[in-house]
């Protein structure tokens, strides 16, 4: 651990005092919003089948909430669905908050088949789009919507009005009960299968059987701006996304407003949104909007099918134009996308700092025991696959959460000794020895003093094979500061360190055989888990917690647990 500077931390809790002063006192006209949610199963057709889909309020994707900067919103969700469940509101800081943040086991256990629970938050200081889903198992696979953030009432976007806005949310669908998919894949041991389609908000359009009728029309009149809000639900792809023949200005991500730059592809990694401005200014038509995979693992089996919407001018009855997208593997264009954001707004980026992490990505496989039966390793060579950060596959806990076993004092659910850095130093993204290939299991946390500044090296690895990685962080946003290919170097690239303009997202695209690095102030008490946002990754053990410790101050610190939190 590197020396604390006790002058900067004392500016940033002062800061983070501030920030939440202001968020107290300036929403003069702020709201409260209340929702029910109800978990449910509803017939769902696509691909010429109906399907028992597991939906919210009968809807797929779920409700979009509208919000402005400075609400509240309180949502009961009750589940009459067959599983358990439960709802992270993804992006959302929680300052305060963590009991409503939602992931099973880490700050709540799942709601039972029957059970309800009500989430109370407030949106502080955030603008633009996020999206809630479902945090456990693959129920996320069909329970989504978004989370519409507009400026505080009195305030306006840093940029023109738009004359309209639309909502376009990527999404991935089986043919299949998704749960049923991936229970199979936990018993074999094995890859889960991939999707049969891509979806635009909820439907697959017109190049799958079955779904032209039902394909997404956004409308648009001739030289109108539109605001379109982009967001990435599916469970475990990239996707490049684009309109034919239309520019893109990109504006904001991950509820951030963005120094604008156009672009013709968009890359999202599952959980990240863009907000885009698009001019209509081609000819009156009927133009595809599309997304396809972006898949940087070698090898690796993936869903090759490319969803469609129609961006249709007004009275147009014409065939609609096909756009160009980037071939599945197209880093360089993934890579020119994901560099080019800068932060609108002038940041506090901490330049001290206290924590300073190197944390490697890898996926993996254990070997199984002898007299194990073969049909349950069913990876390759008979083994079962697995991951890990830092050598260490994440456990869930299955008693009691880990926000609960922190703030109750409870012993025995996690240990504090997540390891700061890998166990064994070697060529991360060279030919990886396989003694390395099989890590530890544990439910392994990293504590932090409230006002801690954390640096974080994420170093993707070629253990098994290279993948790129969207890890999230819950409960912060998180500047970052540079990415590259190939192994860190702290002599050379931290030459590279953004440390003017860098941007601020929840989740950030780790590039396959490379490296990324993030910072942030642990100002919001709880337990906070980061993972890969490839549901299948996560549950092999992709994950890790920070336990944030409270501040001194009365708005420093975790409230009180609920009343009807579930028990597990």
């Amino acid at each position: 651990m590197e020396r604390v500077f006790s002058n900067t931390r004392c500016t940033f809790s002062l800061l983070s005092l501030l920030l939440v002063f202001s968020s107290v006192s300036s929403f003069t006209n702020a709201k409260t919003h209340n929702h029910d949610f109800v978990v449910q199963e509803t017939k769902v057709k696509r691909l010429c089948k109906t399907h028992n889909s597991i939906t919210v309020n009968g809807q797929f994707p779920g409700p979009t909430l509208e919000v402005n900067n400075g609400d509240t919103l309180v949502i009961h969700v009750t589940n009459k669905a067959r599983y358990n469940v439960t709802i992270h509101w993804h992006g959302v800081r929680q300052l305060t908050t963590a009991w409503a943040d939602g992931p099973e086991f880490i700050t709540q256990c799942p709601i039972r088949p029957g059970g309800s629970y009500t989430y109370r938050f407030t949106i502080s200081g955030q603008e633009g789009t996020l999206w809630w889903h479902a945090h456990s198992s693959w129920v996320r696979a069909t329970v989504y919507g978004a989370i519409i953030i507009h400026p505080q009432q009195g305030y306006s976007y840093p940029f023109p009005k738009p004359h309209r806005e639309s909502l376009i949310t990527l999404g991935e669908w089986w043919d299949a009960n998704p749960i049923d998919v991936i229970r199979e894949a936990t018993r074999t041991g094995a890859a889960p299968n991939v999707s049969d389609a891509y979806t635009i908000n909820g439907q697959p359009g017109d190049l799958y059987k079955c779904s032209s009728k039902d394909t997404v029309k956004v409308p648009v009149n001739p030289g109108e701006t539109s605001l379109i809000r982009v967001i990435n639900a599916a469970l475990n792809q990239q996707l490049f996304f684009t309109i034919a023949n239309h520019k893109l200005t990109v504006v904001g991500a991950d509820a951030s407003y963005v120094k604008p730059f156009t672009t013709k592809v968009l890359m999202l990694g599952p959980g990240q949104t863009t907000d885009v401005l698009m001019k209509a200014d081609q000819t009156s038509g009927r133009y595809y909007i599309a997304a396809r995979a972006y898949a940087s693992a070698q090898g690796a089996p993936f869903d090759n099918t490319t969803t469609t919407a129609i961006l249709e001018y007004k009275s147009a009855t014409s065939k609609p134009i096909m756009p160009s997208l980037p071939a599945y593997n197209d880093t360089a264009t993934a890579t020119a996308f994901t560099t080019s954001f800068r932060s609108l707004r002038k940041p506090i980026v901490p330049t001290e700092i206290d924590h300073n992490l190197f944390i490697t990505m890898g996926l993996g496989i254990n070997q199984c025991p002898p007299k194990t039966r073969p049909r349950n390793c069913q990876a390759p060579n008979g083994t079962r696959f697995t991951a890990s950060m830092n050598n260490v596959s994440f456990v869930l806990p299955s008693n009691v959460s880990i926000l609960q076993a922190h703030h109750q004092g409870i012993p025995g659910v996690f240990t504090t000794d997540f390891p700061a850095k890998p166990p064994v130093t070697f060529d991360y993204t060279g030919n990886v020895s396989r003694s390395l290939w099989q890590p530890t299991r544990g439910t392994k946390v990293y504590k932090l003093k409230y006002g801690s500044r954390v640096q974080i090296v994420l170093q993707g690895t070629n253990i098994f094979t290279a993948e790129n990685h969207p890890i999230h962080l819950h409960g912060y946003d998180f500047y970052i500061l540079a990415e590259g290919f190939g192994n860190f170097n702290p002599k050379t690239d931290t030459s590279k360190f953004n440390l003017v303009d860098p941007p601020l997202r929840n989740t950030v695209s780790l590039p396959v055989k490379g490296w990324a690095v993030i910072r942030f102030v642990a100002d919001n008490p709880g337990t906070w888990i980061m993972h890969c946002h490839l549901d299948v990754h996560i549950g092999w053990g992709l994950a890790t917690v920070f336990v944030v410790e409270d501040g001194p101050g009365p708005m420093q610190k975790l409230e009180q647990p609920p009343p009807d939190l579930p028990v597990c």
